[in-house]
Parts: C-alpha cells; sequence; structure tokens
C-alpha cells in the first residue's frame, strides 16, 4: 500500500494536523532521538497524547520511528 493512502485510524488527519500545529519547528527528516527523550519534549508529547484519549485504546503507546528518511528500518 502507498503510504499516502494508509490510514491507522478515523483520525489520522486529525492526528497529523494536530502534529503539525504542535510540532511545527520538528525536522522529521532527520530526528534526534536525543532531542525527543529531552524534558521540554516530554513536556509537548504528553499533552498532544492526551488530545487523542479515548480515540482508541492503544492512543498514548510508544511506536517504532524511522530517525532519517533516507535510511531504512
Amino acid at each position: 500500500v502507498d503510504p499516502k493512502f494508509l490510514n491507522l485510524t478515523k483520525v489520522d488527519d486529525r492526528i497529523y494536523g494536530e502534529f503539525r500545529k504542535t510540532f511545527k519547528d520538528l525536522k522529521i527528516d532527520l530526528l534526534d532521538p536525543e532531542e525527543l527523550k529531552s524534558e521540554p519534549a516530554k513536556e509537548k508529547w504528553r499533552p498532544f497524547c492526551l488530545r487523542f484519549e479515548g480515540g482508541g485504546e492503544d492512543f498514548n503507546y510508544g511506536t517504532l520511528l524511522r530517525l532519517d528518511c533516507r535510511e531504512g528500518y
């Protein structure tokens, strides 16, 4: 499936829109794991995840990320 057509939840578009608003300065093509684990990042991620509470049983589970979009998983 082409990723641009892949939907994992019924609220994917809302999640993406909120993500871009909340993390507008986050460089997503090359992620820094230390930056993601920092206290300021945690202070943003927790409220972001809580916006989707009740939207599914796994709303706040961790996920695997590809840190560099030019590399494989």
